[in-house]
Protein backbone atom coordinates (compact mmCIF):
# COMPACT_ATOMS: atom_id res chain seq x y z
CA UNK A 1 0.00 0.00 0.00
CA UNK A 2 1.18 3.46 -0.94
CA UNK A 3 1.27 5.87 2.28
CA UNK A 4 -0.90 9.06 1.07
CA UNK A 5 -0.61 12.23 2.88
CA UNK A 6 -4.03 13.84 4.19
CA UNK A 7 -3.09 17.46 4.95
CA UNK A 8 -5.87 19.04 7.13
CA UNK A 9 -6.33 22.71 5.82
CA UNK A 10 -9.75 22.72 7.99
CA UNK A 11 -8.50 25.95 10.21
CA UNK A 12 -7.32 27.80 7.58
CA UNK A 13 -8.85 27.46 4.22
CA UNK A 14 -12.19 25.82 6.07
CA UNK A 15 -12.40 28.64 8.62
CA UNK A 16 -12.91 30.92 5.45
CA UNK A 17 -15.99 29.26 5.09
CA UNK A 18 -19.03 32.39 5.36
CA UNK A 19 -19.57 32.49 9.05
CA UNK A 20 -17.56 29.67 10.39
CA UNK A 21 -14.75 31.82 12.01
CA UNK A 22 -13.46 30.37 15.06
CA UNK A 23 -11.70 31.22 18.40
CA UNK A 24 -8.35 31.00 19.28
CA UNK A 25 -9.13 28.46 21.56
CA UNK A 26 -11.37 26.41 19.67
CA UNK A 27 -8.88 26.09 16.86
CA UNK A 28 -6.77 24.98 19.70
CA UNK A 29 -9.50 22.27 21.09
CA UNK A 30 -9.40 21.22 16.86
CA UNK A 31 -6.18 20.44 16.50
CA UNK A 32 -5.50 18.62 19.49
CA UNK A 33 -8.46 16.59 18.21
CA UNK A 34 -6.90 16.72 14.86
CA UNK A 35 -3.64 15.42 16.32
CA UNK A 36 -5.67 12.53 17.39
CA UNK A 37 -7.19 11.46 14.07
CA UNK A 38 -3.74 11.52 13.46
CA UNK A 39 -3.27 13.58 10.15
CA UNK A 40 0.16 14.47 8.71
CA UNK A 41 -0.28 17.93 8.54
CA UNK A 42 -2.58 20.51 10.03
CA UNK A 43 -2.48 24.12 8.34
CA UNK A 44 -2.94 26.19 10.98
CA UNK A 45 -3.83 29.66 9.46
CA UNK A 46 -2.56 32.49 7.53
CA UNK A 47 0.01 34.76 9.74
CA UNK A 48 0.00 37.70 7.60
CA UNK A 49 -3.82 38.35 7.35
CA UNK A 50 -4.93 39.39 11.03
CA UNK A 51 -3.33 39.15 14.24
CA UNK A 52 -5.56 36.64 15.23
CA UNK A 53 -4.51 33.96 12.62
CA UNK A 54 -1.01 34.80 13.97
CA UNK A 55 -1.80 34.33 17.43
CA UNK A 56 -3.25 31.20 16.70
CA UNK A 57 -0.64 29.91 14.29
CA UNK A 58 2.36 30.89 17.23
CA UNK A 59 -0.22 28.81 19.49
CA UNK A 60 -1.17 25.61 17.26
CA UNK A 61 2.66 25.56 16.39
CA UNK A 62 3.87 25.69 20.25
CA UNK A 63 1.00 22.91 21.56
CA UNK A 64 0.74 20.03 18.99
CA UNK A 65 3.13 17.74 19.18
CA UNK A 66 3.70 14.50 16.63
CA UNK A 67 2.11 16.21 13.91
CA UNK A 68 3.51 18.45 11.21
CA UNK A 69 2.15 22.39 11.53
CA UNK A 70 1.78 24.35 8.58
CA UNK A 71 0.88 27.55 7.51
CA UNK A 72 0.18 29.54 4.54
CA UNK A 73 2.14 32.64 3.01
CA UNK A 74 2.32 34.57 -0.16
CA UNK A 75 5.56 35.31 -1.89
CA UNK A 76 6.77 38.96 -0.52
CA UNK A 77 9.24 38.41 1.65
CA UNK A 78 7.37 40.66 4.75
CA UNK A 79 4.73 38.31 4.50
CA UNK A 80 7.37 34.94 4.60
CA UNK A 81 8.85 36.63 7.59
CA UNK A 82 5.34 37.07 9.49
CA UNK A 83 4.74 33.29 8.75
CA UNK A 84 7.62 32.11 10.14
CA UNK A 85 7.82 33.75 13.05
CA UNK A 86 4.52 32.52 13.59
CA UNK A 87 5.62 29.04 12.26
CA UNK A 88 9.05 28.92 13.88
CA UNK A 89 8.05 27.00 17.05
CA UNK A 90 6.50 23.71 15.70
CA UNK A 91 8.25 20.63 16.17
CA UNK A 92 8.05 19.92 12.31
CA UNK A 93 6.72 23.32 10.47
CA UNK A 94 5.68 23.45 7.33
CA UNK A 95 5.75 26.90 5.57
CA UNK A 96 3.31 27.14 2.53
CA UNK A 97 3.83 29.74 -0.36
CA UNK A 98 0.77 30.28 -3.00
CA UNK A 99 1.64 32.36 -6.28
CA UNK A 100 -1.26 32.21 -8.99
CA UNK A 101 -0.54 30.74 -12.48
CA UNK A 102 -3.78 31.12 -14.57
CA UNK A 103 -3.50 33.78 -17.37
CA UNK A 104 -7.06 35.04 -15.45
CA UNK A 105 -5.59 35.53 -12.03
CA UNK A 106 -2.22 37.08 -13.85
CA UNK A 107 -3.54 39.55 -15.88
CA UNK A 108 -6.28 40.93 -13.24
CA UNK A 109 -4.61 40.04 -9.72
CA UNK A 110 -0.86 40.32 -9.84
CA UNK A 111 -1.01 41.99 -12.84
CA UNK A 112 2.19 40.26 -13.96
CA UNK A 113 4.02 38.37 -17.40
CA UNK A 114 4.01 34.33 -16.92
CA UNK A 115 8.06 34.77 -17.02
CA UNK A 116 7.60 37.16 -13.59
CA UNK A 117 5.62 34.44 -12.13
CA UNK A 118 8.81 31.98 -12.35
CA UNK A 119 11.08 34.22 -11.31
CA UNK A 120 9.33 35.26 -7.83
CA UNK A 121 8.68 31.83 -7.41
CA UNK A 122 12.29 30.67 -7.37
CA UNK A 123 13.03 34.20 -5.48
CA UNK A 124 10.55 33.29 -2.45
CA UNK A 125 11.70 29.59 -1.97
CA UNK A 126 15.11 30.56 -1.88
CA UNK A 127 13.95 33.15 0.68
CA UNK A 128 12.65 30.38 2.60
CA UNK A 129 15.23 27.98 2.05
CA UNK A 130 17.59 29.75 4.29
CA UNK A 131 14.67 29.52 7.32
CA UNK A 132 13.51 25.75 6.62
CA UNK A 133 13.98 22.95 4.23
CA UNK A 134 9.99 21.93 4.84
CA UNK A 135 8.79 24.15 2.26
CA UNK A 136 5.58 23.69 0.16
CA UNK A 137 4.69 25.57 -3.39
CA UNK A 138 1.32 26.10 -4.55
CA UNK A 139 0.17 26.93 -7.95
CA UNK A 140 -3.09 28.98 -7.35
CA UNK A 141 -5.63 28.63 -9.99
CA UNK A 142 -3.88 25.49 -11.51
CA UNK A 143 -6.39 24.00 -13.49
CA UNK A 144 -7.12 27.14 -15.12
CA UNK A 145 -3.65 27.39 -16.24
CA UNK A 146 -1.36 26.10 -19.01
CA UNK A 147 -0.23 23.17 -17.66
CA UNK A 148 2.66 23.25 -19.60
CA UNK A 149 3.46 26.65 -17.69
CA UNK A 150 2.52 24.99 -14.54
CA UNK A 151 5.25 22.40 -14.98
CA UNK A 152 7.69 25.04 -15.04
CA UNK A 153 6.72 27.16 -12.27
CA UNK A 154 7.30 23.70 -10.30
CA UNK A 155 10.21 23.06 -11.39
CA UNK A 156 11.53 26.09 -10.80
CA UNK A 157 10.39 25.70 -7.02
CA UNK A 158 11.60 22.51 -7.00
CA UNK A 159 14.91 23.47 -8.02
CA UNK A 160 15.09 26.86 -5.21
CA UNK A 161 14.46 23.52 -2.46
CA UNK A 162 10.03 23.35 -2.35
CA UNK A 163 9.74 19.81 -0.57
CA UNK A 164 6.04 19.74 -2.08
CA UNK A 165 4.32 21.06 -4.78
CA UNK A 166 1.12 21.56 -4.68
CA UNK A 167 -1.67 21.27 -7.59
CA UNK A 168 -4.94 22.63 -6.65
CA UNK A 169 -8.64 23.21 -8.46
CA UNK A 170 -9.32 26.38 -6.50
CA UNK A 171 -12.31 27.15 -8.12
CA UNK A 172 -13.65 23.94 -8.67
CA UNK A 173 -13.55 23.63 -11.86
CA UNK A 174 -12.00 20.56 -13.10
CA UNK A 175 -13.90 17.50 -13.63
CA UNK A 176 -12.31 13.87 -12.29
CA UNK A 177 -11.39 12.41 -15.78
CA UNK A 178 -9.64 15.96 -17.03
CA UNK A 179 -8.06 16.30 -13.38
CA UNK A 180 -6.49 13.10 -13.54
CA UNK A 181 -5.10 13.82 -16.95
CA UNK A 182 -3.90 17.21 -15.69
CA UNK A 183 -1.87 15.39 -13.02
CA UNK A 184 -0.53 13.17 -15.08
CA UNK A 185 1.35 15.66 -17.14
CA UNK A 186 2.17 17.79 -14.48
CA UNK A 187 4.44 14.46 -13.16
CA UNK A 188 5.48 13.44 -16.93
CA UNK A 189 6.61 17.38 -17.08
CA UNK A 190 7.67 18.68 -14.17
CA UNK A 191 11.68 18.50 -13.78
CA UNK A 192 12.57 17.04 -10.09
CA UNK A 193 9.29 15.67 -9.69
CA UNK A 194 10.37 12.38 -8.50
CA UNK A 195 11.72 13.91 -5.61
CA UNK A 196 9.26 16.19 -4.04
CA UNK A 197 5.83 15.00 -2.47
CA UNK A 198 3.01 15.74 -5.37
CA UNK A 199 -0.37 16.99 -3.39
CA UNK A 200 -3.55 18.27 -5.01
CA UNK A 201 -6.27 20.69 -3.32
CA UNK A 202 -9.63 20.80 -4.74
CA UNK A 203 -12.72 22.65 -3.78
CA UNK A 204 -16.02 21.47 -4.31
CA UNK A 205 -18.06 24.25 -6.76
CA UNK A 206 -19.14 21.36 -9.03
CA UNK A 207 -19.29 18.61 -6.62
CA UNK A 208 -15.79 17.22 -7.51
CA UNK A 209 -14.03 17.44 -4.95
CA UNK A 210 -13.51 14.49 -3.52
CA UNK A 211 -13.63 12.58 -7.18
CA UNK A 212 -11.01 14.62 -8.35
CA UNK A 213 -8.59 14.29 -5.19
CA UNK A 214 -9.12 10.47 -5.22
CA UNK A 215 -7.90 10.33 -9.40
CA UNK A 216 -5.07 12.72 -8.36
CA UNK A 217 -4.40 10.32 -6.20
CA UNK A 218 -4.54 7.15 -8.79
CA UNK A 219 -2.39 9.19 -10.93
CA UNK A 220 0.39 9.23 -8.44
CA UNK A 221 -0.57 12.17 -6.55
CA UNK A 222 0.87 11.52 -2.64
CA UNK A 223 -0.82 14.21 -0.81
CA UNK A 224 -4.59 15.51 -0.71
CA UNK A 225 -5.52 18.77 0.74
CA UNK A 226 -9.00 18.60 2.32
CA UNK A 227 -11.14 19.70 5.62
CA UNK A 228 -13.53 17.90 8.13
CA UNK A 229 -16.82 17.55 6.76
CA UNK A 230 -15.57 19.36 3.53
CA UNK A 231 -16.28 23.35 5.13
CA UNK A 232 -14.51 25.80 3.52
CA UNK A 233 -14.88 28.69 0.91
CA UNK A 234 -17.85 28.66 -1.12
CA UNK A 235 -19.35 25.00 -1.70
CA UNK A 236 -16.31 23.91 0.79
CA UNK A 237 -13.55 21.53 -0.20
CA UNK A 238 -12.93 18.15 -0.52
CA UNK A 239 -14.44 16.23 2.37
CA UNK A 240 -11.37 14.39 4.28
CA UNK A 241 -13.62 11.67 5.84
CA UNK A 242 -15.04 10.14 2.57
CA UNK A 243 -11.30 10.86 0.82
CA UNK A 244 -10.06 8.27 3.90
CA UNK A 245 -12.72 6.36 3.90
CA UNK A 246 -12.81 5.63 0.10
CA UNK A 247 -9.12 4.83 0.17
CA UNK A 248 -9.66 2.58 2.52
CA UNK A 249 -12.69 0.47 1.53
CA UNK A 250 -11.17 0.79 -1.96
CA UNK A 251 -7.96 -0.37 -0.86
CA UNK A 252 -7.58 -3.29 -3.76
CA UNK A 253 -8.61 -0.80 -6.47
CA UNK A 254 -6.84 2.38 -5.25
CA UNK A 255 -3.76 0.28 -3.81
CA UNK A 256 -3.49 3.51 -1.54
CA UNK A 257 -4.14 4.78 2.26
CA UNK A 258 -3.81 7.34 4.99
CA UNK A 259 -2.09 6.90 8.55
CA UNK A 260 -5.27 8.34 9.99
CA UNK A 261 -7.15 6.68 13.33
CA UNK A 262 -10.29 6.40 11.63
CA UNK A 263 -12.28 6.09 14.77
CA UNK A 264 -11.66 9.41 15.50
CA UNK A 265 -14.00 10.66 12.24
CA UNK A 266 -17.34 11.16 13.59
CA UNK A 267 -15.81 12.52 16.91
CA UNK A 268 -14.10 15.50 14.47
CA UNK A 269 -16.81 16.05 12.74
CA UNK A 270 -19.27 16.62 15.51
CA UNK A 271 -16.35 19.12 17.11
CA UNK A 272 -15.92 21.18 14.08
CA UNK A 273 -19.69 21.32 13.23
CA UNK A 274 -20.66 22.24 16.70
CA UNK A 275 -17.84 25.08 17.09
CA UNK A 276 -18.61 26.77 13.66
CA UNK A 277 -22.10 25.98 13.74
CA UNK A 278 -22.92 24.44 10.53
CA UNK A 279 -24.81 21.12 10.54
CA UNK A 280 -23.83 18.28 8.99
CA UNK A 281 -26.74 16.78 6.05
CA UNK A 282 -28.12 13.77 7.44
CA UNK A 283 -27.30 12.07 4.24
CA UNK A 284 -23.60 12.89 4.40
CA UNK A 285 -21.17 10.13 3.23
CA UNK A 286 -19.65 8.16 6.01
CA UNK A 287 -20.13 10.75 8.92
CA UNK A 288 -23.97 11.70 8.44
CA UNK A 289 -26.68 10.49 10.85
CA UNK A 290 -28.04 8.43 7.78
CA UNK A 291 -24.92 6.86 6.68
CA UNK A 292 -25.24 4.18 8.94
CA UNK A 293 -29.24 4.31 8.88
CA UNK A 294 -31.31 1.69 7.41
CA UNK A 295 -35.11 2.64 6.64
CA UNK A 296 -36.14 0.15 3.75
CA UNK A 297 -37.73 -2.81 4.86
CA UNK A 298 -35.91 -4.91 2.16
CA UNK A 299 -32.13 -3.49 3.62
CA UNK A 300 -33.08 -4.10 7.55
CA UNK A 301 -34.23 -7.91 6.51
CA UNK A 302 -30.54 -8.09 4.26
CA UNK A 303 -28.73 -5.95 7.32
CA UNK A 304 -30.43 -8.75 10.49
CA UNK A 305 -29.14 -11.77 8.38
CA UNK A 306 -25.93 -10.23 7.30
CA UNK A 307 -24.58 -6.71 7.90
CA UNK A 308 -22.30 -6.68 4.78
CA UNK A 309 -25.14 -7.10 2.35
CA UNK A 310 -26.08 -3.44 2.56
CA UNK A 311 -23.26 -1.76 4.27
CA UNK A 312 -19.38 -1.66 2.94
CA UNK A 313 -17.84 0.23 5.80
CA UNK A 314 -18.14 -1.16 9.48
CA UNK A 315 -19.65 2.03 11.46
CA UNK A 316 -17.00 1.14 14.45
CA UNK A 317 -14.11 1.93 12.32
CA UNK A 318 -15.32 5.69 11.56
CA UNK A 319 -16.29 5.85 15.50
CA UNK A 320 -20.22 5.07 14.98
CA UNK A 321 -21.59 3.01 17.69
CA UNK A 322 -23.27 0.75 15.85
CA UNK A 323 -25.53 0.67 12.61
CA UNK A 324 -29.29 1.53 13.51
CA UNK A 325 -32.15 -0.14 11.97
CA UNK A 326 -34.76 3.21 11.37
CA UNK A 327 -38.53 1.79 11.85
CA UNK A 328 -40.64 3.59 9.51
CA UNK A 329 -43.79 2.64 6.98
CA UNK A 330 -41.42 0.59 4.93
CA UNK A 331 -40.18 -1.81 7.74
CA UNK A 332 -41.04 -5.48 7.72
CA UNK A 333 -42.17 -7.99 10.41
CA UNK A 334 -38.26 -8.80 10.60
CA UNK A 335 -37.32 -5.56 11.83
CA UNK A 336 -40.08 -5.06 13.90
CA UNK A 337 -39.69 -7.95 16.05
CA UNK A 338 -36.14 -7.69 16.02
CA UNK A 339 -36.30 -3.77 17.59
CA UNK A 340 -38.90 -5.43 20.40
CA UNK A 341 -36.56 -7.95 21.18
CA UNK A 342 -33.94 -5.44 21.33
CA UNK A 343 -35.62 -3.50 23.85
CA UNK A 344 -36.56 -6.64 25.84
CA UNK A 345 -40.24 -6.80 24.86
CA UNK A 346 -42.06 -10.21 24.05
CA UNK A 347 -45.00 -10.50 22.80
CA UNK A 348 -47.26 -13.82 21.66
CA UNK A 349 -48.26 -14.30 17.71
CA UNK A 350 -51.10 -12.56 18.07
CA UNK A 351 -50.06 -9.59 20.26
CA UNK A 352 -47.23 -9.12 17.98
CA UNK A 353 -49.39 -9.23 15.20
CA UNK A 354 -51.77 -6.29 16.42
CA UNK A 355 -48.80 -4.48 17.37
CA UNK A 356 -47.38 -4.44 14.00
CA UNK A 357 -50.30 -3.84 12.29
CA UNK A 358 -51.12 -0.69 14.75
CA UNK A 359 -47.34 0.35 14.15
CA UNK A 360 -47.59 0.55 10.45
CA UNK A 361 -50.78 2.90 11.35
CA UNK A 362 -49.10 5.11 13.25
CA UNK A 363 -45.84 4.72 10.91
CA UNK A 364 -48.04 5.93 7.77
CA UNK A 365 -48.39 9.31 9.86
CA UNK A 366 -44.96 9.51 11.52
CA UNK A 367 -41.78 9.70 9.74
CA UNK A 368 -39.79 7.91 12.51
CA UNK A 369 -41.02 5.65 15.41
CA UNK A 370 -38.58 5.96 18.37
CA UNK A 371 -38.23 3.71 21.00
CA UNK A 372 -40.96 5.89 23.14
CA UNK A 373 -43.37 5.26 20.51
CA UNK A 374 -42.53 1.66 20.32
CA UNK A 375 -43.35 1.53 23.84
CA UNK A 376 -46.41 3.75 23.76
CA UNK A 377 -47.77 1.17 20.69
CA UNK A 378 -47.01 -2.29 22.78
CA UNK A 379 -48.51 -0.48 25.83
CA UNK A 380 -51.54 0.75 23.94
CA UNK A 381 -52.10 -3.32 22.71
CA UNK A 382 -51.21 -4.57 25.87
CA UNK A 383 -53.87 -2.64 27.11
CA UNK A 384 -56.12 -4.07 24.58
CA UNK A 385 -55.24 -7.84 25.70
CA UNK A 386 -58.64 -8.67 27.25
CA UNK A 387 -61.79 -8.75 25.56
CA UNK A 388 -62.80 -6.22 23.57
CA UNK A 389 -66.25 -5.20 23.27
CA UNK A 390 -66.33 -2.36 21.07
CA UNK A 391 -63.36 -1.40 18.35
CA UNK A 392 -63.37 2.57 17.46
CA UNK A 393 -63.58 2.70 13.63
CA UNK A 394 -64.22 6.52 13.24
CA UNK A 395 -64.28 9.90 14.79
CA UNK A 396 -64.87 13.22 13.36
CA UNK A 397 -64.93 16.27 15.28
CA UNK A 398 -65.79 19.96 14.32
CA UNK A 399 -64.75 22.48 16.92
CA UNK A 400 -63.25 26.06 16.85
CA UNK A 401 -63.60 29.69 18.21
CA UNK A 402 -67.27 30.73 18.27
CA UNK A 403 -68.91 26.91 17.32
CA UNK A 404 -70.05 24.82 19.35
CA UNK A 405 -67.98 21.21 19.75
CA UNK A 406 -69.46 18.13 17.64
CA UNK A 407 -68.26 14.70 17.63
CA UNK A 408 -69.29 11.92 15.24
CA UNK A 409 -68.12 7.91 16.34
CA UNK A 410 -68.24 4.53 14.71
CA UNK A 411 -67.76 1.94 16.65
CA UNK A 412 -67.94 -1.73 16.26
CA UNK A 413 -68.99 -4.59 18.52
CA UNK A 414 -68.05 -8.00 18.83
CA UNK A 415 -70.74 -9.03 16.60
CA UNK A 416 -69.19 -7.31 13.30
CA UNK A 417 -71.90 -4.68 13.68
CA UNK A 418 -71.76 -0.69 13.53
CA UNK A 419 -73.44 1.73 15.63
CA UNK A 420 -73.10 5.23 14.94
CA UNK A 421 -73.74 8.31 16.88
CA UNK A 422 -72.93 12.14 17.31
CA UNK A 423 -73.42 14.72 20.34
CA UNK A 424 -72.30 18.11 21.36
CA UNK A 425 -69.65 18.80 24.56
CA UNK A 426 -68.13 21.35 26.30
CA UNK A 427 -64.75 20.98 24.44
CA UNK A 428 -64.04 18.34 21.48
CA UNK A 429 -63.00 15.42 23.68
CA UNK A 430 -66.15 15.98 25.75
CA UNK A 431 -68.03 15.69 22.72
CA UNK A 432 -66.39 12.69 21.66
CA UNK A 433 -66.81 10.92 25.22
CA UNK A 434 -70.79 12.32 24.83
CA UNK A 435 -71.59 10.61 21.64
CA UNK A 436 -69.55 7.38 22.94
CA UNK A 437 -71.71 7.13 25.73
CA UNK A 438 -74.90 7.37 23.43
CA UNK A 439 -73.83 4.04 21.82
CA UNK A 440 -72.33 2.42 24.61
CA UNK A 441 -74.97 3.34 27.17
CA UNK A 442 -72.97 2.37 30.29
CA UNK A 443 -73.42 4.60 33.10
CA UNK A 444 -70.50 6.10 34.30
CA UNK A 445 -67.87 8.72 35.89
CA UNK A 446 -65.00 10.00 34.30
CA UNK A 447 -62.56 10.75 37.38
CA UNK A 448 -59.17 11.32 35.67
CA UNK A 449 -57.85 12.30 31.92
CA UNK A 450 -54.18 12.76 31.83
CA UNK A 451 -52.58 13.78 28.18
CA UNK A 452 -49.09 13.72 27.25
CA UNK A 453 -46.60 14.00 24.31
CA UNK A 454 -43.87 10.66 24.26
CA UNK A 455 -41.68 12.61 22.03
CA UNK A 456 -40.83 16.00 20.70
CA UNK A 457 -42.07 17.53 17.13
CA UNK A 458 -45.05 17.78 15.40
CA UNK A 459 -45.51 14.49 14.60
CA UNK A 460 -45.62 12.71 17.83
CA UNK A 461 -47.39 10.38 19.77
CA UNK A 462 -49.76 11.56 22.15
CA UNK A 463 -50.62 9.11 25.13
CA UNK A 464 -53.87 9.32 26.98
CA UNK A 465 -54.66 7.67 30.34
CA UNK A 466 -58.30 7.97 31.75
CA UNK A 467 -59.50 6.71 35.00
CA UNK A 468 -63.53 5.87 35.07
CA UNK A 469 -65.88 4.99 38.14
CA UNK A 470 -68.79 2.78 37.71
CA UNK A 471 -70.93 1.35 40.56
CA UNK A 472 -67.86 2.28 43.00
CA UNK A 473 -65.47 0.41 40.72
CA UNK A 474 -62.65 1.99 38.55
CA UNK A 475 -61.36 1.18 35.32
CA UNK A 476 -58.28 2.44 33.80
CA UNK A 477 -57.68 3.66 30.35
CA UNK A 478 -54.67 3.92 27.31
CA UNK A 479 -54.85 5.09 23.89
CA UNK A 480 -51.67 6.57 22.02
CA UNK A 481 -52.01 8.24 18.56
CA UNK A 482 -50.51 11.18 16.32
CA UNK A 483 -53.74 12.55 16.88
CA UNK A 484 -54.70 13.59 20.32
CA UNK A 485 -58.75 13.28 19.80
CA UNK A 486 -58.23 9.71 18.41
CA UNK A 487 -55.58 8.77 21.38
CA UNK A 488 -58.46 10.15 23.75
CA UNK A 489 -61.30 8.02 21.84
CA UNK A 490 -59.31 5.08 21.99
CA UNK A 491 -58.89 5.37 25.92
CA UNK A 492 -61.97 5.79 26.90
CA UNK A 493 -62.86 2.48 24.48
CA UNK A 494 -60.61 0.87 26.50
CA UNK A 495 -61.69 1.60 29.61
CA UNK A 496 -65.28 0.94 28.50
CA UNK A 497 -64.44 -1.98 27.61
CA UNK A 498 -62.76 -3.31 31.06
CA UNK A 499 -65.98 -2.12 32.35
CA UNK A 500 -67.85 -4.16 29.96
CA UNK A 501 -65.92 -7.16 30.75
CA UNK A 502 -67.37 -7.69 33.77
CA UNK A 503 -71.47 -6.93 32.71
CA UNK A 504 -71.57 -10.04 30.33
CA UNK A 505 -75.40 -10.80 28.59
CA UNK A 506 -76.58 -7.99 31.12
CA UNK A 507 -75.14 -5.11 29.28
CA UNK A 508 -75.78 -6.99 25.70
CA UNK A 509 -79.52 -7.00 25.85
CA UNK A 510 -79.57 -3.04 27.27
CA UNK A 511 -77.26 -2.63 24.08
CA UNK A 512 -79.83 -4.32 21.70
CA UNK A 513 -82.82 -2.58 23.61
CA UNK A 514 -80.91 0.99 22.82
CA UNK A 515 -80.46 0.12 18.88
CA UNK A 516 -83.87 -0.65 18.65
CA UNK A 517 -85.52 2.21 20.28
CA UNK A 518 -83.15 4.22 18.13
CA UNK A 519 -84.32 3.02 15.40
CA UNK A 520 -88.37 3.59 15.99
CA UNK A 521 -86.64 7.38 16.22
CA UNK A 522 -84.79 7.62 12.95
CA UNK A 523 -88.13 5.62 11.20
CA UNK A 524 -90.02 8.74 12.54
CA UNK A 525 -88.16 11.79 11.74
Amino acid sequence: MRHVRIFDTTLRDGEQAAGGALTIDEKLEIGRQLARLKVDVIEAGFPFTSPGDFKAVELLSRELKGVEVAALSGFKREQIDATWEALSGAERPLLHIVISTSDIHLEHQLRERRESVIDMTREAVTYVRDKTDHIEFSAMDATRSDIGFVADVFSAAIEAGASIVNFPDTVGYAQPEEFGLMVRQIVEQTQGIEDVVLSVHCHDDLGQAVSNSLAAISEGAAQVECTINGVGERAGNAALEEIVMALRTRGDYFKADTRLSSVELARTSRLVSNYMGMVVPPNKAVIGSNAFAHASGLHQDGMLKERTTYEIMDPADVGVEESSIVLGKTSGRHAFRDKLERMGLELGETEFSNAFNAFKEIADRKKTITDRDLEAIIQNEQHRAFHQTFELVHVQVSTGTGSMPTATVKLRSDDGVEHSDASIGTGPVDAVYQAINRVVNVPNRLTEFSVSSVTEGIDAIGEVTIRIESDAKVFSGHGADTDILVASAQAYINALNRLLAGLGKEWTATLESNAAAAAVELSGV
